[in-house]
């Protein structure tokens, strides 16, 4: 934020009612009262000419002197009109007042539409003998049944004003204190006490039972009050989380204290006009510019403006799993002994007495046929026998061998013989 230069400003002591401050009750259109009011300071009326509801008891009863369409009261009524446009021009302390309940006041202009104190409510106003007060409405005043306006620090009804754009209403036994101009209507229900005075400027006054008491032994005006130009004086404020809550605390000096606008806000948050703290839910994502306004009933205000960033959450870290926690090492089976492998079953040598041995059975049986067959001429027949393939091949070849040796043999003796 741009801190703006502070400047001296003079607000005025009360407000001068000139020839209208002796009234306690001064109306333009009627002046009706019902029962034993006391009023006491004077009475008047104009350009009205209809008072009712004074003069002995059991009516209503006036301490000081009743003006009835007179120059008095005609001129009296034009000062409480000037009145009404001094407290008007006044830069505000605080805008935007609406009930009074239990607020505690220091001295100031303080403005609201309609203000009210709430039946049974409690406003007080702090300060010292010459402190003033100006409450403005743009329509209404309305100030609930037994409610009460209490003045402490030595301040006074004399310097309290209440500057009403139509009409005022005082709720029963209430325990109001100051000066009421109202541009319209004024009325006192039942019981109501004033310390200070009833003032309509265009229309009636409407009593009921009520006591209106004059200030009287009011301090003279004050030096004027000297007040310094607000100077804000907070940084640029922080990022704000769409949907994450916020605060930031706009600070401004000066005298009295300043109060606090804004506009352009980001959506969600708003400020406090009396602390200036900036808070909420904002609930959109962006970049707002944000202007701060600083019054403290000096003219100029004073402004500032900066960017406020309001950005989206940032999504958590992704956290990575964690290892899962390692059993114990399985032990390996312890192996067994070697076994020991099986003795090969002893295969026998082969030897003579065990191999097979092929036979051959050589039939010499000479064939005395006399045919000319294979078989005759002596042939010999020759079996094999046994397992072994081999042996009998090399039999039958010995056996081959062995009967052609026969036969030539054979031969031999035939041809001998």
């Amino acid at each position: 934020m741009t801190p703006a230069a502070d400047a001296a400003t003079v607000i005025d002591g009360p407000v001068g009612l000139g020839s209208a401050a002796p009234f306690g009750v001064l109306g333009a259109s009627t002046v009706t009262n019902t029962g034993p009011t006391v009023v006491r300071g004077d009475l008047g009326l104009s350009p009205g000419t209809a008072i009712t509801g004074f003069g002995a008891a059991p009516d209503g009863v006036v301490t000081g002197t009743v003006h009835q369409t007179d120059a008095v009261a005609a001129q009296a009524r034009a000062d409480a009109r000037t009145a009404d446009g001094t407290g008007r021009s006044l830069s505000p302390t605080r805008t935007g007042l609406r009930e009074l309940d239990g607020l505690s006041l220091t001295p100031g202009v303080y403005d609201g539409g309609a203000l009210s104190l709430a039946g049974g409510g409690d406003l007080t106003l702090a300060g010292s003998a010459d402190s003033v007060w100006v409450f403005r409405t743009a329509s209404t005043l309305t100030v609930g049944s037994a409610s009460r306006i209490t003045i402490t620090g030595g301040a006074s009804s004399c310097n309290v004003f209440w500057l009403v754009g139509s009409s005022a209403t005082l709720g029963t036994a209430a325990q109001f204190q100051g000066t009421v101009i109202a541009a319209q209507s004024v009325t006192a229900t039942t019981s109501a006490t004033v310390a200070g005075r009833l003032l309509a400027l265009d229309g009636a006054v409407t009593l009921d039972r009520n006591t209106i008491t004059v200030p009287t032994g009011c301090a003279a005006p004050g030096a004027p009050v000297q007040t310094a130009s607000p100077a804000i004086t907070s940084g640029t404020p922080t990022s704000a989380t769409v949907g994450t809550p916020y605060a930031f605390t706009v600070t401004a000096s000066g005298t009295p204290s300043p109060t606090f606008t804004a506009t352009g806000l980001p959506a969600g948050l708003t400020i406090d006009a009396t602390t200036g703290v900036v808070s909420g839910t904002p609930t959109t994502p962006g970049t707002s510019t944000v202007t701060v306004t600083a019054s403290n009933g000096t003219a100029p205000d004073v402004s500032a403006t900066y960017e406020l960033v309001t950005v989206v959450p940032t999504a958590p870290p992704t956290e990575a799993p964690a290892p899962p926690v390692p059993t114990a090492t399985p032990t390996a089976p312890v192996p067994s002994a070697t076994p020991t492998a099986p003795a090969p079953t002893s295969v026998p040598a082969p030897n003579a007495s065990t191999a097979p041995v092929p036979t051959a059975t050589a039939t010499a049986a000479a064939d005395r046929t006399g045919g000319t067959g294979a078989t005759g001429s002596g042939a010999r027949s020759l079996a094999f026998t046994g397992a072994d393939v081999a042996g009998p091949i090399g039999i039958a070849a010995a056996a081959l061998a062995l009967g052609i040796v026969l036969a030539v043999v054979a031969r031999r003796r035939s041809r001998r013989s």
